[in-house]
């Protein structure tokens, strides 16, 4: 090819095109993550049938998170028209630090403004006996699975489609759907939710274009929050270094669902959400839509 020739553009076929359709991949992604997720959960309850439900907790989760990478390395990462790997970058574990420091900053606070207002309580002494099962468990676990998929596939692919703020729109309100269904979920607890986790960890993904900035939070904010304070989680009881009480209004408290469907949760997760996508359209880390990039002409 002479010097400055511009190579011509290799025809793709009709499946090619389909499969590679922002939101067509997105759903095949979605398919295979789950299916196999589900798959080994599976198969480690029939082999590990004998073990106790906390041992059998802390084995499923290690492996089905070690299953998940691997499924997203080997066969995400490689999808779509433009192949990208959120699991990697030089920056990796200073990313995965930082989110770790951020979750407990920003829960921490969180329980000292309770505490200050007379809804948080310490009243005993916990133990470390469950730290492990909740690191894994309730850190761990959920961080990887969930950031995976709604950040990793749900916002990549819907970004790619609709652009950047209809992605973190639509994550995040799938995001505190999802919660929904948790035990003493109500409205408010999933629209703290989708506020306080969709909006801070969507905007620690805009922010870095990576997955380690909100895997990391995420699983901070979890183990501090139930590891530690010994505060529900998404409603689901906790064992912490502390024997705590959530007491008063459950506009503050969160009630039985815990501090994430409390106005102080949601107020101060949301501001630092919000200097996180400040940042991230500052760095110029806004995507227009499919159809202002003229996408339509590649169909």
């Amino acid at each position: 090819m002479a010097e400055g020739e511009v190579a011509p553009e290799v025809e793709r076929s009709l499946v090619e095109r389909i499969l590679n359709f922002p939101l067509v991949t997105m759903l095949v992604a979605l398919t295979v993550l789950m299916g196999i997720a589900g798959i080994t959960r599976g198969i480690l309850k029939v082999l590990l049938r004998d073990l106790a439900p906390d041992n059998l907790s802390l084995v499923t989760g290690l492996v089905v998170c070690v299953v998940m990478i691997l499924t997203y390395k080997l066969i995400i990462r490689r999808l779509g028209e433009q192949p990208r790997d959120d699991l990697s970058g030089p920056r990796a574990a200073r990313q995965l630090v930082g989110g770790f420091g951020i979750g407990l900053a920003l829960f921490s606070v969180i329980v000292a403004v309770a505490a200050a207002l007379k809804v948080y309580r310490i009243v005993g002494i916990g133990d470390a006996d469950f730290l492990l099962i909740a690191v894994i468990t309730n850190g761990l676990f959920p961080a990887v699975s969930e950031e995976l998929l709604y950040r990793g596939i749900i916002f990549r692919w819907f970004e790619e489609f609709a652009g950047t703020w209809a992605a973190l729109l639509i994550s995040s309100v799938l995001f505190g759907a999802a919660h929904f269904q948790n035990p003493n979920a109500s409205v408010l607890a999933a629209v703290g939710v989708a506020l306080e986790g969709g909006l801070l960890l969507g905007g620690a993904y805009m922010l870095t274009r990576r997955l380690w900035l909100p895997m990391g939070i995420h699983a901070s904010w979890n183990v501090t929050q139930g590891g530690v304070f010994d505060i529900p989680i998404s409603g689901n009881d906790a064992h912490g270094l502390v024997e705590a009480q959530l007491e008063g209004p459950a506009v503050l408290s969160g009630g039985g669902f815990g501090l994430e469907a409390s106005l102080i949760a949601i107020v101060i997760s949301t501001l630092f959400a919000l200097h996180l996508i400040r940042r991230a359209v500052r760095a110029g880390q806004v995507v227009q839509p499919w159809w202002v990039r003229g996408g339509y002409r590649k169909l």
